[in-house]
């Protein structure tokens, strides 16, 4: 898997949630570099853990939405004698 890399624009969102995650919950200031240091950190250690759990969740998706179009054509089919 490559790094994951974030838009100019997402990278700001997620550098300013951690921000305002380290003063409400932390009671502590954390600057722009050190969040985004922070968040390149996060990105690069547990995005594949992230990234993972998406495929294994869209898989279980796609397997129950073929059990479904499988069940239905089972039901189109003709009786033979």
């Amino acid at each position: 898997m490559s790094n994951i890399k974030f838009s100019n624009q997402e990278k700001e969102q997620l550098v300013n949630k951690l921000q305002k995650y380290f003063e409400r919950e932390l009671e502590q200031e954390i600057g722009q570099f050190d969040a985004e240091f922070l968040l390149d950190f996060i990105s690069k250690e547990f995005g594949s853990f992230y990234y993972n759990r998406g495929l294994y969740d869209s898989q279980s998706i796609i397997s129950d939405r073929v059990e479904q179009i499988s069940e239905a054509i089972y039901e189109l089919e003709q009786p033979v004698n």
